[in-house]
């Protein structure tokens, strides 16, 4: 089935593959199927929802290629859950009484839109599913093939998610800069935030790409100063792992006697079940967005973990550093690009030969890239820090891996 029309948005928060997935789509169907029309929804569902969208015209494929070249994505992002009708009504968009699936179903159907392209997280796939079983529980001739992105790398069944191994390349160089701070002053803390709410991949990938592709690409000079020792990673956690905060604290304390600064790689979400309950049970509230995730900038776990530390190892100063925001809006990097290449693809493949799902490497299937059905797609995959390479990591740093714990899905 050829497709006349078909839409492009993205949503959720921000990956370094937005912009590229967005020309990349542009790019082949330009090149096979040059009389489809394209159209992007702004702003995610919401643009959707409201009927506000971009057309490609002629010039914007011609010059589709610069959109490799940027990060962010060029036709915005929002967070909108289609089933949450209270919230969507709330924000104006859509009437009361109304159902959002309908109205966003309806508004593409009028648009004349055949397929439609998602490209965000699994909140957005979870919502691209929810959109694609209403669409044919209702006979509406469309179709949804979405592609994977998070910087978290934590969907099931995915392999490699879109932009999360510029994200981990990008968090390294921006450690890179922050670590000579340990220099402002002695017994320094240093605590580097990461984005990871479930999952641990990014944090321990971003330390392992920072050790063995950062840390040492401009030499040492220990007779004055500037050891290794001072730059390196003093420890690494994740939600998968338990924090024994006191073994680690007489670990590192013993680190900061010896070098006189402590670098932390923390995970956003590692604790983050303690920490909600404790400001629960004095009766703060904790904030949560549209689709019932803690807004984690409301709860500060590095914040949390700096303090308790500190009191333990005995830090003169501690700065508590966040690199998600920097990582996640950087254009995707050169082994991100192949990816995504590849996934584009595909997708555009799959609307060609009537396929929906989501366009990943299934683990469940050999790995095997393909349109992943709607109904196997959930966040929440947790890291496997039984893998080796997680192991010489933590073993290269002297850190115990300690118990594993389950999380997500």
């Amino acid at each position: 089935m050829t497709p006349k029309k078909v839409g492009i948005l993205t949503a959720g928060g921000l990956a370094p593959c937005l912009s590229s997935a967005v020309g990349g789509l542009i790019e082949r169907y330009t090149e096979i199927a040059p009389d489809v029309e394209i159209i992007c929804y702004r702003s995610g569902y919401k643009g959707l929802l409201l009927g506000d969208y971009i057309t490609v015209t002629p010039e914007i494929r011609a010059n589709a290629a610069i959109l490799h070249r940027h990060g962010g994505s060029p036709i915005g992002n929002s967070r909108v859950k289609l089933t949450n009708v209270k919230d969507c009504v709330k924000r104006g968009l859509v009437k009361d009484g109304e159902d959002p699936q309908k109205v966003a179903a309806d508004q593409l159907v009028k648009d004349g839109v055949d397929v439609l392209h998602t490209i965000g997280g699994d909140d957005t796939n979870t919502a691209a599913a929810d959109l694609a079983k209403f669409l044919a529980e209702n006979n509406y001739e469309l179709r949804v093939i979405g592609l994977p992105k998070t910087i978290d790398n934590d969907v099931f069944p995915i392999k490699q998610s879109l932009g999360a191994w510029t994200a981990a390349e990008e968090g390294a160089k921006y450690f890179r800069n922050i670590v000579a701070e340990h220099n402002s002053n002695p017994r320094m803390l240093i605590v580097h935030e990461v984005m990871g709410r479930n999952c641990g991949w990014l944090t321990a990938a971003t330390a392992k790409y920072y050790r063995e592709s950062v840390l040492g690409d401009r030499g040492f000079l220990p007779e004055i100063g500037l050891a290794k020792s001072n730059l390196d990673v003093h420890a690494v956690f994740v939600p998968e792992m338990e924090i024994d905060i006191d073994a680690e604290a007489a670990r590192l304390k013993k680190v900061m006697d010896e070098v006189d600064c402590v670098n932390i790689f923390l995970s956003e979400g590692a604790g983050l079940d303690s920490i909600i309950k404790a400001m629960e049970a004095a009766g703060q509230e904790v904030q949560r967005d549209p689709f019932g995730h803690v807004k984690l900038d409301t709860i500060n776990p590095g914040q949390y973990f700096a303090k308790e530390f500190a009191k333990k190892i005995e830090a003169d100063k501690t700065m508590v550093q966040k690199s998600g925001y920097f990582s996640r809006a950087a254009p995707a990097n050169a082994d991100d690009l192949r990816l995504i290449k590849s996934c584009t693809d595909l997708a555009v493949q799959c609307a060609f030969e009537g396929h929906s799902g989501v366009i990943g490497h299934d683990e469940d299937q050999g790995f095997v890239l393909r349109a992943i059905e709607f109904e196997r797609i959930a966040g929440g995959k947790p890291f496997d820090i039984d893998q080796p390479w997680f192991d010489d990591l933590l073993s290269a740093i002297g850190q115990s891996k300690g118990k594993k714990l389950e999380v997500g899905h």
